[in-house]
Parts: structure tokens; sequence; C-alpha cells
């Protein structure tokens, strides 16, 4: 495998919202007050709750500067900034995660690689699922154990090692045996890549982009 990508270098900035389905009853918490939070339901725009206000089949119960605490499908669920609740699938119903651009454009995923938290860059320019060497020793990947390759990236090219992901998870899709590539240096942000969206349908609706589990 060989990629550039300019945007490596750039840091993500919050305010990035995944769910489930849009039957479910799924929320992003992106804001938290007294007696009120900023949530996004469903993969939809952001939107202000105050405590017993019901959006989406989403009920406010308290929340503070701290947390927030819903009722969700008649379960309380409490969660802190940045995090996110998904609600479940209807059984053989399909898996989606809805993404919300970044000022630049740029989609992030909140996600998983063998089970260790990770949040991508979403990158149809790469042909797999890459990370850079520290990455993978924080996860305690053998990577140097994958085949050898160079890798072409903005600072030239690098060594780079080509591996398989056990498990993927972006929002409430789980894909197995990904391939992936571990680059030594010149990364700074895991990329989501073909690898995992060749099993996706892509869909983009201006700064929201859908991604469905094809299998």
């Amino acid at each position: 495998m060989a990629f550039k990508h300019k945007s490596t270098l750039l840091i993500l900035t919050a305010g990035v919202f995944f769910c489930t389905p849009a039957w479910a009853a799924s929320v992003s918490v992106v804001g938290l007050f007294k007696d009120k939070a900023i949530v996004s339901i469903d993969g939809g725009k952001p939107r202000t709750l105050s405590v017993g206000q019901t959006m989406g089949g989403v009920k406010l119960l308290a929340a503070d500067s701290d947390s927030a605490s819903f009722d969700v499908d008649g379960k309380r669920r409490t969660l802190g900034m940045g995090q996110s609740f998904a609600g479940g699938a209807q059984p053989g119903a399909r898996q989606s995660v809805s993404l919300t651009a970044d000022a630049r454009g740029h989609f992030a995923a909140a996600g998983s690689l063998n089970g260790y938290p990770m949040t991508f860059l979403v990158d149809t320019g790469a042909t797999s699922i890459a990370i850079n060497a520290a990455e993978a020793k924080r996860i305690g990947l053998d990577y140097k154990a994958g085949e050898a390759a160079g890798v072409g990236t903005a600072a030239g090219v690098v060594p780079a090692w080509r591996v398989k992901f056990n498990t993927v998870k972006v929002g409430g899709i789980t894909v197995s045996q990904v391939d992936g590539m571990v680059v030594e240096t010149g990364l700074s942000v895991p990329l989501l890549g073909m690898s995992f969206l060749n099993r996706m349908e892509m869909r983009r609706d201006g700064q929201t982009m859908t991604l469905t589990q094809r299998y």
C-alpha cells in the first residue's frame, strides 16, 4: 500500500457526533450546563435540552457541568461530556453511523481497534486502516510480525508493516478481520481507510456522512 494524506498533521477538533440507526434512540453529549445539555440525537443537529424536556425519545432527567442523566427507551443513562449511548438495533437490521464534518470539512469517527478506543479520520484515499507505531504499541499489536513495506506520506517514504485487525468498531458497527497498516512515522491521526469503508454504503448529505454496514 502506498498513500499520501496531506491532512495527517491536522489535529481533530471536537464536535463530531455519531449514532446507530435512526429508529433507535441514541444520544451524544456535546455540551453540559446546569439543568441543560446540548445533545445530538440519532445523528441529528445538536439541540439544547432542558431538564424534563423530551426529544426523539430521549428525556433529560438531570444535568450539571460534569454529566447528564437521560431516560432513553425507558432506561436511565448517565453520560459525560463527549460521551455517547448507542441504542440497540432490531434483529436483522443493518447498523448505521452518522458522522458530522468539522470546520475543515473532515469527518472523524469514534470507535475502537481490537477493543481499544480510538478516533479515526475518514480517508477514502487510504487503501486500508492506518495507524502509527506508537498507537500500535499502545494497543499491544505485534506489528513487526507483519509484512514489511514502504509507505509514502507527506514526510516521504517511511517504514510500514501490513497487519490484520481482529475487530474494528465505529459507533454500532463492528467488522472483523480488517486489513491495516502500521506506519513508523509521519502519521499523526489514525486513518479509516477503504479496507473498512468498502464494507459500507456511504452517503453524504451536506455536513453529514452516513455509513451503513453492507456485510
